[in-house]
């Protein structure tokens, strides 16, 4: 398994974590922080989020497919370890949208000097954040990470060690994540915001203890020979009552619906309620299959 992120992603955070729950070795490209980042964009095809998980030539986008395709893969230790599969998928959506956008809008805010290349990047990738009121916002973002403060707080102040119960998983994980991004991004200034809500320092704690499992470095070279050197591992289903009509071998179109809507064309090898994947053609790279969620990417006939 290979893991393309910078160390300083709350998304790959969540990847990290997943990989240390299920204490699995992995390997670690570095990629650059902003813009361009011809290494990963080569391989998903114009996906630049981060992070991306390649096994093989398969590639796996977001964070959501990435944890069901590990819990698939490495069913024990689980990700959801009290057969809580949809009510932790949904906290997903909760913490990647209603938790992450004004944690990371505060990060941008106080945070006032920014290098300019990495300020320039989140402008035009941060499509929900608008950067000329950031200022005049923060107190209202202050209020909005602490009312999602709360509400962990609140799921843990019956005493349990972890938001589902006495095990982790990916509801931790995903809880975690927007905490742990403002505590590293803006430091005392969260702290103190989130001081009165005494669950989360010991919750947040047990889960960093879960730690990232066994990482070493590969250089991204490296990691196309192995894509190049590899065959997707899919099998082709497209969902027969699917609304789009879509079929196996078709030219489509898969890109986010929030921002970083950046296309990737391929064909159609998987169109089900939970997955899509196409299969791209390169002279460099041969066939590679680049694997997203359904829920939260638009999917078009090209």
């Amino acid at each position: 398994m290979i893991l393309h992120h910078f160390d300083m992603s709350p998304f790959a955070e969540k990847a990290r974590l997943a990989l240390g729950l299920k204490q699995l070795a992995w390997q670690s490209v570095e990629i650059p922080l902003v813009m361009p980042k011809p290494k990963l964009t080569g391989l998903t095809g114009g996906y630049r989020k981060t992070p991306v998980l390649q096994i093989g030539a398969d590639i796996y986008c977001d964070t959501q497919r990435i944890a069901l395709e590990l819990d698939r893969r490495f069913p024990d230790p689980p990700l959801f370890p009290h057969g809580d599969a949809g009510l932790g998928i949904a906290l997903a959506h909760w913490s990647d949208s209603a938790f992450f956008e004004p944690g990371a809008g505060l990060s941008m805010g106080v945070n006032t000097e920014l290098p300019e290349p990495l300020l320039n990047d989140r402008k035009a990738f941060f499509e929900f954040m608008d950067f000329d009121r950031l200022p005049a916002e923060l107190p209202h973002l202050w209020t909005q990470v602490r009312a999602r403060a709360s509400l962990v707080n609140r799921q843990l102040a019956d005493g349990r060690a972890f938001v589902h119960g006495e095990r982790p998983g990916w509801a931790d994980i995903c809880a975690y994540f927007p905490l742990w991004m403002v505590r590293m991004q803006i430091g005392v200034r969260a702290d103190a915001a989130l001081a009165p809500f005494t669950h989360l320092a010991p919750w947040e704690a047990r889960v960093a203890a879960i730690g990232h499992g066994q990482r070493s470095a590969l250089d991204a070279d490296d990691a196309w020979v192995v894509a190049r050197d590899s065959e997707p591992a899919v099998e082709t289903a497209v969902d027969d009552d699917d609304p789009l009509g879509l079929a196996v071998g078709q030219s489509a179109t898969v890109a986010p619906d929030d921002y970083g809507r950046d296309p990737v064309h391929g064909e159609l090898a998987v169109l089900t309620v939970d997955d899509v994947c196409v299969i791209r053609r390169t002279d460099t790279l041969g066939r590679v299959a680049v694997h997203f969620p359904r829920a939260g990417y638009r999917v078009t006939a090209a």
